[in-house]
């Protein structure tokens, strides 16, 4: 028997490229979910949920840091940045995430800016209250 071995010159790509779509599937899905990475605990309130309505999100650490939309600002920066974002995004409406540890002044001087940036859309993120 003389039988010679013949090399195969192809590559079955059938099953790398089921592996890609399945991760491409659940990346579309999950990707709109992840809004913000930033940590905060929120106070509880008994409250509509936001709806799926795109929006500039500020927020507050317990540290006192600003960040808009995940972007650590400045204080002294703050209003600037968020007047520009606010134009780039044609006048979406504003949202504002604090923690519930900061002292009501700083959340106040935070709303004080906004508004004396000229925005008048503001609404503050709260976690809803279980109910029993």
């Amino acid at each position: 028997m003389n039988r010679q071995l013949k090399t195969l010159s192809e590559i079955n790509v059938t099953n790398l490229v089921d592996v890609t779509m399945v991760l491409l599937i659940i990346f579309m899905i999950t990707a709109p979910l992840i809004r913000s990475g930033i940590e905060i605990d929120l106070p509880k309130t008994q409250a509509d949920l936001l709806n799926d309505v795109d929006y500039i999100l500020i927020s507050l650490t317990k540290e006192e840091k600003i960040f808009i939309d995940e972007e650590e600002v400045s204080v002294d920066r703050f209003s600037e940045t968020l007047s520009q974002k606010y134009k780039a995004q044609g006048g979406k409406p504003v949202v504002l995430k604090a923690d519930k540890e900061i002292p009501y002044g700083s959340v106040v001087r935070v709303m004080g800016q906004i508004q004396s940036v000229g925005i008048g859309n503001l609404g503050l993120v709260v976690e809803p209250e279980e109910m029993q």
